[in-house]
């Protein structure tokens, strides 16, 4: 399965690319905003997973999700927020925007493996 890496640090996609690859997702591909991921998105159908930050120039990880969640094509896509936001309202707006799973910043490698097996069960579950 295609993931999707969405994160204005360089770093961070960097970080999270590794963990992908160090838990047997080979196929990573990344952008730098939510602008850049929705060109991604538009010109690769075979992204599986969305992993994406909050706090992004041009167009918030939230904007992303809510465009994301709008448009038919991409609209099943699984989308896991990543992100330094962890205020109880923070969790609740980005759900109520359509992310499946939430993850803190700092994480662990064992956190991403068991959100992204959390969420991929729910929606196979949900299908």
């Amino acid at each position: 399965m295609k993931v999707l890496v969405v994160d204005d640090s360089l770093t961070m996609r960097r970080i999270i690319r590794n963990l992908l690859l160090k838990i047997g997702y080979e196929e990573v591909v990344e952008a730098q905003d939510g602008m850049e991921a929705l060109e991604v998105l538009a010109h690769d159908g075979n992204i599986g997973l969305i992993l994406t930050d909050w706090n992004m120039p041009r167009m918030t990880g939230i904007d992303f999700v809510k465009s994301v969640r709008r448009d038919k094509r991409f609209s099943g896509i699984p989308i896991i927020m990543i992100t330094t936001n962890t205020s109880k309202m923070e969790i609740i707006q980005a759900i109520a925007a359509g992310v499946n799973n939430y993850i803190a910043k700092p994480f662990t490698p064992e956190i991403i493996r068991e959100k992204i097996e959390q969420t991929l069960k729910k929606v196979k579950e949900a299908s």
